[in-house]
């Protein structure tokens, strides 16, 4: 369902020449959970603008459904593609309460915004976040800036699939969390995929995770992708199985190779 074909992204900035994205080929099929280890600078962040529209590339072509979206913009490809960053402050509106924000989140639906939300809507809202099970159906009328980070997070996860993207990418969406909230919300995320089908690509520093998460994984390395594993040999692999694999390409990465966090021992259990 999503396919990219000879895609490649060069940035320039006076003599500064950076290929982020070597010619590369993806393919991702309906209901994959694709995840995307690498070392800094590997390309991982700018695959994701690339399949976002955030970003155009240099040369090649992006598909999503059979149609070619490498021109649209990323406004519009919004409508398909959800999409949760790193930075629990950035996938939600801080000055508009819980309630308000997942009314914005319908958007996507193709309903208007109202300032007063209907009783059944709010009632369908309190359902929806009691659902996580973190307090939030308390706290409808409260502004998103007084939630924690975890609450946020996980707020800005219900607000991604409240209505079903055809994909969805997660870039390093745990990252800025502790340990405790990182589990939290790998596994909220874990089930709405599931729920919904929804085919999704994680970037992540953290290769237990990696590993313990989705049915396929690839490793990237200067813009190009240098190992893929799906399947059982991706479900039977190792942290220092990668650990090798890395080694093996002579890359040093003291974020990659030490971080290694407890949250995926909920993940996997």
């Amino acid at each position: 369902m999503l396919t990219l074909k000879n895609v490649s992204k060069a940035f320039n900035s006076g003599a500064d020449h950076v290929q982020a994205i070597q010619t590369l080929d993806l393919s991702l099929a309906e209901g994959d959970f694709l995840t995307i280890i690498g070392s800094n600078g590997a390309g991982k962040s700018t695959l994701l603008n690339l399949i976002a529209g955030t970003v155009l590339p240099s040369t090649g072509r992006i598909f999503l459904d059979d149609q070619d979206i490498t021109s649209v913009p990323a406004y519009r490809r919004a409508r398909s593609i959800g999409r949760i960053v790193q930075d629990p402050l950035a996938g939600t509106a801080p000055d508009m309460t819980v309630a308000e924000n997942l009314a914005l989140a319908m958007k996507r639906q193709g309903r208007g915004l109202r300032l007063a939300l209907p009783r059944k809507l709010r009632i369908h809202f309190r359902d929806l976040v009691a659902d996580l099970d973190i307090g939030l159906e308390t706290r409808l009328s409260c502004p998103v800036s007084l939630l924690s980070g975890g609450e946020r997070q996980a707020l800005a996860v219900l607000m991604a699939t409240l209505v079903p993207p055809k994909l969805l990418l997660l870039d390093e969406h745990t990252a800025a969390l502790d340990p405790a909230n990182a589990a939290m919300i790998v596994q909220l995320t874990e089930s709405f995929v599931d729920r919904s089908g929804l085919a999704t690509l994680m970037v992540t520093h953290n290769m237990e995770q990696a590993i313990a998460v989705g049915n396929r994984l690839i490793m990237m390395h200067k813009g190009e992708i240098i190992h893929e594993l799906h399947g059982a040999a991706k479900k039977h692999s190792t942290v220092d199985d990668l650990v090798d694999l890395f080694s093996r390409r002579h890359i040093a990465d003291d974020e990659l190779l030490l971080k290694r966090m407890p949250e995926t021992s909920a993940v996997a259990a």
